[in-house]
């Protein structure tokens, strides 16, 4: 079980906001950010690769030649990252231009425009009636609203964003599908979990950030699959 450390409201909204005003004065041409030790190019408005993604990137597991969906994509690091683990199709999935153009960027740039396509979408509205073996999110993490696309990638107004996502995604997860899904303490954890059970899935805790690695802020990745018969 994941231990939930006390978090500091202020200073999570002052470091967010903080990392908003830096994914908007990002140069033009853009900037690379290393991130498990492969280069990745955002342009301006896309949210950064980050440490909130790599407890996910470094535990989940691919089977070579399996279909993914990953949804909320930003830069593209966990689509990319399921391409090195030899995923047969990547779609990858967002709301935010900016995060298309970064990720159909680095799509190229690590040389998968065979494997991963690139679809702006809002959740799962262009992606038809396709299946995928494997679903990946990294949704805004907390219930505050958003003014524009770059705080959407933080906060989740409503809780519209990661409520859709629950209701949705069964239809788009092959039978016997997995969905694995980030998250942090400094989030809505709880309503996170009922979501998903209400959705008829099981959830479990499959890895999280290393302590003292994010001062109190800690990341979380779950494996989430459909709930068997009791």
């Amino acid at each position: 079980m994941e231990t939930i450390l006390p978090v500091n409201e202020v200073k999570v909204d002052r470091w967010q906001r903080s990392r908003q005003k830096a994914f908007k004065e990002v140069p033009d041409e853009g900037r690379t950010i290393t991130y498990l030790g492969k280069k990745f190019h955002v342009y301006p408005d896309t949210f950064w690769p980050f440490l909130d993604s790599q407890p996910l990137v470094r535990n989940f597991r691919i089977q070579p030649g399996e279909s993914v969906l990953d949804v909320g994509t930003g830069s593209g690091v966990i689509a990319i990252f399921s391409c090195y683990a030899q995923a047969g199709r990547v779609l990858a999935l967002d709301i935010n231009p900016a995060a298309i153009r970064s990720a159909t960027h680095n799509a190229h740039e690590h040389g998968f425009d065979g494997i991963m396509e690139v679809r702006r979408s809002d959740l799962f509205e262009q992606v038809g009636d396709e299946q995928f073996d494997v679903i990946t999110a990294n949704l805004p993490f907390r219930n505050k609203a958003a003014h524009d696309v770059v705080a959407r990638s933080q906060w989740d107004t409503a809780f519209q964003t990661n409520t859709r996502f629950f209701k949705e995604a069964g239809k788009h997860l092959k039978p016997g599908g997995r969905i694995y899904f980030a998250h942090a303490n400094f989030g809505a954890v709880d309503e996170v979990k009922r979501l998903a059970v209400d959705a008829g899935y099981d959830i479990r805790l499959l890895a999280s950030s290393v302590p003292g690695e994010a001062e109190e802020r800690q990341f979380y990745a779950y494996l989430i699959e459909r709930a068997k018969p009791r």
